[in-house]
């Protein structure tokens, strides 16, 4: 394996970022502690949390039969679920993780090419739900966008491996340890997880990555 050229996360790095912190990491800070705060009954009611999930969480029947409370939430659910959550620590772990993953992209995603793949990851996590979910249940929650984020961070780094039998065991062992990870959550969980968006927003994010063009001193 080569030796990436690709620069760590500095200061400069996270001030070019503010625009995307702001949109996917304070945006749903900031709703889900209102969502929280409603739920204890200290502000709006405590049916607020129903009416966001109501609008805004992502619905499999919208793409069938269902009526939908308001012109175009078949289309916009692909994305405004993923500014949902289920709760705080629900919130902190997927905020945490954003973090995590920015740092580990920092050198290749940067600015435009940063947000355009976790778009493209959260309507493939969406899709991925919407292909494999129950029909009845809503999701919400940024995972399907931050798998996408951990697929293009496996990109990057298969990217590098010389040798096409040595990339196709690291993609394998890559691919076995996130099935085995979101079927242990899976199981942690009650079997609520949505499984079924981490992997479509892995694909996605994997497809974006490999699509978008190479910056300067990529390799």
């Amino acid at each position: 394996m080569t030796e990436r050229p690709f620069p760590e996360a500095d200061k400069t790095y996270w001030r070019a970022q503010l625009p995307m912190l702001l949109l996917f990491l304070v945006l749903p800070s900031v709703i889900e502690l209102v969502l929280t705060a409603a739920d204890h009954g200290w502000l709006a009611t405590q049916r607020l949390r129903t009416t966001a999930y109501q609008n805004g969480a992502f619905w499999t029947g919208l793409l069938g039969n269902w009526r939908p409370n308001y012109p175009g939430q078949p289309v916009t659910m692909f994305l405004t679920y993923s500014f949902l959550h289920a709760g705080l620590w629900h919130l902190t772990g997927n905020m945490m993780a954003l973090i995590v993953l920015m740092q580990m992209t920092a050198g290749a995603l940067r600015g435009w090419r940063l947000s355009a793949v976790y778009v493209v990851s959260a309507v493939g996590g969406a899709l991925g739900f919407a292909l494999l979910g129950a029909a009845l249940n809503p999701m919400v929650g940024a995972s399907g966008a931050l798998f996408g984020l951990a697929g293009a961070w496996r990109w990057l780094e298969w990217r590098q491996i010389e040798g096409a039998g040595r990339r196709a065991l690291t993609v394998l062992r890559d691919i076995v340890i996130m099935v085995a990870l979101n079927a242990l959550m899976w199981l942690a969980q009650d079997r609520a997880l949505a499984w079924e968006a981490h992997l479509g927003g892995f694909a996605a994010g994997v497809a974006a990555m490999a699509a978008l063009p190479r910056r300067r001193g990529d390799q």
